[in-house]
């Protein structure tokens, strides 16, 4: 194949990616763009295929309207391309049809991919999923006809979504966990209590403490789930939720630093001129606890990708992190918000717990007892922000300690700042 050229290359279609694309077109209205896309749809807003699974959304409702009208912009998108190797010494990109993409300025935002435990056996039958992108939320949805009982692998967030979609299809879903509750990533499990409450009260089975060994099939598909208790779990639908990886194998030779993901400084660019880096396939900075992180946060895709494609024009953006643990949205009509850091040692945090009817509230400070450094909401998460901004600033919380126990804080104990 020959080789193309074009001003400012982006390799990945999604959060980041398309944010890029935007924030270079508003700097830079004539500079070519080309986004190199491996999915065979055009960018869409990954967090909403659960409703594809149960009929509530249309794909083309889906579309990525929030990242900006690209196509309407002169952006290029080239769907189902995949990239094969980087060329970093000749600034270019090699995809798999053997096309070499030139640049002057790339971006790397080619995500994560769902990871599946090797120790489980038969995760290649018909009817076992990782719900990760529209195809696999089709696949998904039209397996339904021929499911009486879905096993989902894992308690984690897009997983019950997953299976509350199910849930309203008709479908019995089990949820395997082998942590002591769900969403162990983002809580403890005295945290998630009302949360557990309501998934029961939904009708989702829960069995935690236990994980999968196998997966059994025949011609059809899936049969079963077998738990490492021994016990047998007939079903005709596995979906696996156990995390994410991220897609950096096609950058092996290419001279990128690469550790647990893509290392980038604080204004996004790697180790190599012309070279930058947003989005879950990112090594980013947790400024509450002060270590590098990597998160499949969408909303921290978009500002990160905004971040780097301002850079890419010339300007000198910082990208300042973000939490380790950051997520607000509701499960099972439960709302919950939990952000920085969550997991407590004793001796090590001042914790202050706060149960009521339909409503529960946790509050990490530092061992001094200075300064917030974590929160979850559950049920009533007003004024969540405010608490957020406290953590992000760090601010001193002598003053506001009583509010923020109260559960009092509000803006006029920030002056005339902006509070975002």
């Amino acid at each position: 194949m020959g080789r193309e050229q074009s001003q400012y290359v982006i390799v990945g279609g999604s959060a980041a990616g398309m944010a890029a694309a935007q924030a270079i077109r508003e700097k830079d209205p004539t500079g070519t763009i080309t986004v190199i896309s491996e999915e065979p749809d055009a960018p869409y807003f990954r967090p909403l295929i659960p409703f594809l699974v149960s009929g509530k959304k249309q794909a083309h409702e889906m579309a990525l309207e929030g990242c900006g009208p690209y196509q309407a912009a002169g952006i290029t998108v080239n769907t189902g391309s995949r990239a094969a190797a980087l060329d970093a010494e000749n600034n270019s990109v090699v995809l798999e049809d053997g096309t070499r993409l030139g640049y002057k300025k790339i971006l790397l935002a080619t995500g994560s991919r769902p990871y599946v435990p090797p120790d489980i056996e038969g995760t290649e039958a018909e009817g076992v999923f990782a719900l990760r992108t529209l195809d696999d939320a089709r696949h998904m949805a039209a397996r339904i006809d021929q499911t009486g009982h879905a096993v989902m692998l894992g308690g984690g967030l897009l997983n019950l979504k997953a299976a509350f979609a199910l849930l309203e299809r008709g479908v019995k879903v089990t949820l395997v966990v082998y942590s002591p509750e769900v969403l162990s990533q983002l809580m403890e499990p005295e945290d998630a209590t009302l949360i557990r409450k309501a998934l029961d009260d939904a009708g989702l089975t829960v069995m935690t403490g236990v994980a999968a060994v196998g997966i059994k099939s025949n011609a059809t598909g899936v049969t079963g789930v077998v738990l490492n208790n021994g016990r047998e779990l007939a079903c005709q639908m596995v979906c696996i939720g156990k995390g994410v990886r991220p897609n950096v194998e096609f950058l092996a030779g290419s001279g990128i630093r690469v550790t647990e993901g893509i290392e980038a400084d604080r204004y996004t660019a790697t180790n190599l001129p012309g070279v930058y880096t947003a989005g879950d396939v990112a090594v980013t900075h947790d400024p509450v606890a002060g270590t590098p992180i990597m998160t499949a946060l969408w909303t921290n895709a978009v500002e990160m990708g905004r971040c780097a494609g301002q850079n890419m024009v010339g300007l000198k953006t910082a990208y300042c992190g973000t939490f380790g643990i950051l997520n607000a949205t509701q499960v099972a009509n439960e709302p919950f918000v939990a952000m920085g850091i969550v997991h407590t040692k004793d001796g090590d945090h001042e914790i202050h717990r706060k149960a009521a009817a339909g409503s529960y509230r946790k509050l990490v400070f530092d061992n001094s007892g200075d300064h917030l450094i974590g929160a979850v909401f559950v049920g009533d998460i007003t004024n969540a922000g405010l608490y957020r901004y406290v953590i992000r600033e760090k601010m001193p919380t002598a003053a506001i300690k009583r509010q923020i126990i109260e559960h009092t804080l509000h803006y006029g104990h920030f002056g005339t700042g902006s509070v975002q």
